[in-house]
């Protein structure tokens, strides 16, 4: 057992997700990170290590139903609580017209983005019950609410997971566990450039900006739940 705040952070292994896990070390809070990639997660493990904290590696496709039922006892056994949860990963899919989508495509983006969180919330919320101040936060995006042609496979499955995330803290909102929706906006990742060909990286904020934000909504001080925070909207407000 450990002092530490222990938090959990999928897609650990680059953009806002390793600016993340990078930030909780910092604080010196004990990172379980997930990500596909082991050689990423080991690279994450030596910068965690060189800050003087500590990391839980979970090289993991997170469509692996079983493997994330197998994460949840393993949390359990070794930890007894979870004290957060960032749920970051997250894949673009094609973009592209809804018609000409290919059905292996339109599944991969709903199981990546949607149904693996519901099959995480299910292994984690028994371990989350069991912390002082347990936080959880899913990364969302602007399409959820605004959506425009191509981003079809995508946004829908951003939207679903807003959706479903409102209905868990509503669920919840007279238990310990606050559970928020963050929307990054763009940001200089490889994902936006995927997403933005033609976009100048150097008007975007930073990954590192951008999750600084991020992980104050897993801090023990967080109060709010069901709210949708615009990163925009704290920096306006800072």
């Amino acid at each position: 057992m450990t002092d530490h705040r222990i938090v959990l952070v999928t897609g650990a292994s680059r953009g806002i997700g390793r600016a993340a896990a990078l930030h909780l070390a910092r604080q010196g809070d004990l990172v379980i990170a997930v990500a596909r990639s082991k050689a990423a997660l080991e690279k994450l493990d030596d910068e965690i290590r060189a800050l003087g904290s500590q990391a839980v590696l979970v090289p993991m496709d997170l469509k692996d139903t079983k493997g994330i039922e197998t994460l949840g006892r393993v949390i359990g056994e070794q930890f007894g609580r979870l004290d957060g949860f960032i749920a970051n990963a997250g894949i673009l899919g094609t973009l592209g017209p809804i018609e000409s989508c290919g059905p292996r495509s339109f599944e991969e983006t709903i199981a990546t983005n949607l149904t693996s969180n519901f099959h995480l919330i299910r292994a984690l919320a028994p371990w989350l019950h069991r912390a002082e101040a347990p936080r959880a936060v899913f990364v969302s995006s602007g399409v959820a609410r605004h959506p425009r042609a191509f981003w079809g496979p995508y946004q829908a499955a951003k939207a679903g997971l807003e959706a479903m995330v409102i209905a868990w803290a509503d669920e919840t909102e007279n238990m310990k566990l606050r559970v928020n929706i963050f929307n990054p906006g763009g940001t200089r990742t490889g994902m936006r450039a995927e997403a933005m060909p033609g976009e100048d990286p150097m008007t975007l904020p930073s990954a590192e900006d951008v999750a600084a934000e991020l992980v104050k909504l897993v801090s023990a001080g967080e109060t709010r739940t069901g709210a949708l925070i615009n990163y925009r909207d704290t920096v306006a407000a800072g």
